[in-house]
């Protein structure tokens, strides 16, 4: 039997990603598909309002936002961010994230090593 990596998402059929995770009110909701030493993917949905804090990360952070608009900010710049756009928060530069409306987002953070 195959040792599968990723976790908490059905294998072989078609998915919409944005329907894998539910918004909560007042909450920041999260599912993990993957977390190891070089790779973690994570989905998230934020209720209106919602944010992650300003942080920094050792490895690059890749969001697409999947539903909704988010505020993205990586370092002293501010970017507004709509359903299929993308942007990479670099490793070791503070990051937050902010939702402008409820939205979902696909963050993949890929680690050094």
């Amino acid at each position: 039997m195959t040792a599968h990596q990723l976790k908490n998402i059905p294998f072989s059929q078609p998915l919409a990603l944005a329907d894998l995770v539910e918004y909560q009110e007042g909450q920041v909701v999260s599912r993990t598909l993957l977390q190891s030493k070089a790779t973690g993917i994570t989905l998230f949905a934020f209720d209106a309002n919602e944010e992650i804090s300003a942080h920094t990360s050792k490895g690059d952070a890749m969001v697409y936002i999947l539903h909704g608009s988010a505020s993205v900010t990586i370092g002293e710049a501010h970017h507004n961010l709509e359903a299929g756009q993308t942007i990479v928060m670099p490793a070791g530069i503070p990051h937050a994230v902010q939702a402008i409306s409820k939205f979902k987002m696909l963050l993949v953070v890929v680690f050094p090593g």
